[in-house]
Formats: C-alpha cells, sequence, structure tokens
C-alpha cells in the first residue's frame, strides 16, 4: 500500500532543490571541445549563457503525469544549455516554501502550477519583483497574468470539461460521477464544472484522496454501488483511471471510465477496452515549452504567444488513435 507523500518543510525544501542542482538536474551544457564535437557532427547544442531553471510543481506522490512533463523538460534544458531543477509538493503552503527555495537559489527563471493559486500568489510575485521571470503551466492560467508571469502553458480546463460533457453526450450517457483526486485543487474543479456546464445528464462530484489509490478506489466503489444508475465516471487523472477501472469491477457496475490525460497505462486500458475514452492535453509539451520559453526570454527577449496562455490541448482520444499514440507513450512523451 502506498503511503501519502509527507509534507515538506522549509528547511527540507531548501535542501531537496539544493541536492537536484548537484543530483538530479537535467544538465544540457557543454564543453568548448564538447560544442566543436557537436558542430562537427552536425549536433544541435546552443552556445548561449548556461541558465539554471526551476519548476515547482503540485504533484502528489505516484502521479506519473508529471514525469512527461519532466520528460519535455528535461529535453528542452538539454538542448537549451540549461540545469533543470524539479520539485512538487500537493500541500499549497510546501510548494510556497519550494518556490521561495528556487528565489534563494537565485535560479535564473521558475516554473510553477497555480493549481492553489492563493497559496503560492505571495511567492510567485516576490519571484517576479526579483527579476525572475516566471511561467505557469498545467493549471490557474486566469491567474497567470496577474501574478506577473510572462505566459502560461496548458489547456483550458473549462473549455476540456465542456468537450467531456460534450463527448458523454454523444455516448448516450445519462448520470455520471466525476472523480476529484486533490481538493482545492482549482484546475480540478474547474474541469467538472465544465463537464456539468455541458453534459445533459447528472454529474456529481466525488473527492477522494489521490495520493491514497487503495482508498480511492475504495470510495469510488461505495459509490458505484449506491448510484446503480451511474452509467459513467470521469476520472481527472490518468493514475485515478486504473482505480475506478476496478472499482467498478469491484462494484459490478457497467459504468463506462473514460479519463483526463493519458500515460502507457491507459494505453492498456483502451486495448482492453476497460476505457471509453480519454483527454490528451499533452504534458510533455507544457515541460518542453516552459522551459524553452524562459530560454527564449533570457537569451533573445522573445515571448511566446505574445503573453497570451498557449494551448497544448485539450484532444479527445479514443481506441482508434492507439495504434498513434502506443509508440510515443513508450517514449515518455504522450
Amino acid at each position: 500500500m502506498r503511503t501519502p507523500r509527507t509534507a515538506l518543510t522549509a528547511a527540507a525544501a531548501v535542501a531537496a532543490l539544493a541536492l537536484t542542482v548537484a543530483g538530479c538536474s537535467s544538465s544540457g551544457g557543454k564543453s568548448s571541445e564538447d560544442k566543436t564535437k557537436d558542430a562537427a557532427s552536425g549536433g544541435k547544442g546552443v552556445s548561449t549563457p548556461r541558465l539554471k531553471i526551476a519548476m515547482v510543481t503540485h504533484s502528489g506522490e505516484g502521479d506519473t503525469f508529471w514525469d512527461i512533463v519532466q520528460s519535455g523538460a528535461k529535453q528542452a534544458a538539454a538542448k537549451d544549455n540549461v540545469d533543470f531543477l524539479y520539485s512538487a509538493n500537493k500541500e499549497g503552503q510546501q510548494q510556497s516554501q519550494l518556490v521561495q527555495a528556487a528565489i534563494d537559489q537565485k535560479v535564473d527563471g521558475i516554473i510553477v502550477t497555480l493549481a492553489k493559486p492563493e497559496a503560492v500568489r505571495d511567492v510567485v510575485k516576490k519571484a517576479v519583483a526579483a527579476g525572475i521571470p516566471v511561467v505557469t503551466i498545467n493549471s490557474g492560467a486566469q491567474y497567470s497574468k496577474e501574478l506577473g508571469a510572462i505566459g502560461h502553458i496548458g489547456q483550458d480546463e473549462g473549455v476540456a470539461g465542456e468537450a467531456v460533457g460534450e463527448q458523454l453526450n454523444a455516448r448516450g450517457k445519462k448520470k455520471t460521477v466525476c472523480v476529484i483526486h486533490e481538493q482545492g485543487n482549482v484546475s480540478l474543479e474547474e474541469r467538472c464544472a465544465g463537464v456539468k456546464k455541458t453534459f445533459h445528464g447528472t454529474v456529481e462530484n466525488l473527492n477522494v484522496d489521490g495520493t491514497n489509490t487503495p482508498a480511492a478506489t475504495s470510495s469510488i466503489e461505495a459509490k458505484l454501488q449506491a448510484g446503480k444508475d451511474i452509467d459513467s465516471v470521469v476520472t481527472l487523472g490518468a493514475p485515478m483511471a486504473a482505480a475506478a477501472v476496478k472499482a467498478k469491477g469491484d462494484a459490478g457496475s457497467s459504468a463506462e471510465v473514460d479519463t483526463f490525460d493519458l500515460n502507457a497505462a491507459v494505453i492498456k486500458q483502451f486495448k482492453a477496452k476497460e476505457i471509453g475514452f480519454a483527454v490528451d492535453q499533452q504534458p510533455y509539451l507544457q515541460g518542453y515549452l516552459a522551459v524553452d520559453e524562459l530560454w527564449l526570454d533570457k537569451t533573445n527577449g522573445n515571448v511566446v504567444g505574445g503573453g497570451r496562455p498557449v494551448l497544448t490541448g485539450p484532444a479527445i482520444v479514443t481506441e482508434k488513435d492507439v495504434p498513434t499514440l502506443e509508440k510515443y507513450t513508450a517514449r515518455g512523451t504522450r
């Protein structure tokens, strides 16, 4: 049984980020000799100054979505001569402390999620005031500009939810459960609100602890047992899709399971006909473009998207898309 991640203290947060510099960063820097070798062999390394960029997210333990985000960020860092530092905590106060740790490290740029904007508002403004450019990703797009970020990269969560509602209508569904795996996350709440906006049937929200899979599975199972008329379950992250599939089986329910986000497990679930459809917001792009945006800003003064959000989704994918997506999920890019 997986136990929830222990919250980082402020001191531990600083230490963790410092260790990341030494041991867990994605290093794209090259010596002059290496650059010469790259040039001779047709390599694409850059010769711009070495930068240090920190990404601080609200990820909980075991969320594979953020592995894909990091994969994209590390690829861009390798290309852009960047030391990439990653840290995360699902609790807003601890996430704020991690952003402060990045400021104290005097990084050249910060990438941050705004799932709990009130918790990180002041420290993001502090980073901007210190002259550190900030790019927000994934969540809280509506708060990005007011906090002084140079841009936001992700999907419009309300629009994504509306697309799910329309898809459920097309599939003839009448009653759905929208599973929120992190209470207080504004983006997850926006997704369920979007579903409710366009879905012609009934939507009931169910809050579960996304860091405790057995407990989340039991909660979904109990909901399905109590509501025999529930004909669909919408999960808001790929790891929760597996929990919903198991809960459906244990409850003897015939409800369709649909989900936001992709990973290799979702592809397998498609092939086993355990999932109806998924919403792809391309997390690899969120990480890759965020690092690139900060690099472009620092080295060339370019602003991606003219200060407006750069959308990476949503796209509805089904079993028919598996042949195309399978090779990319195997590479960790979808």
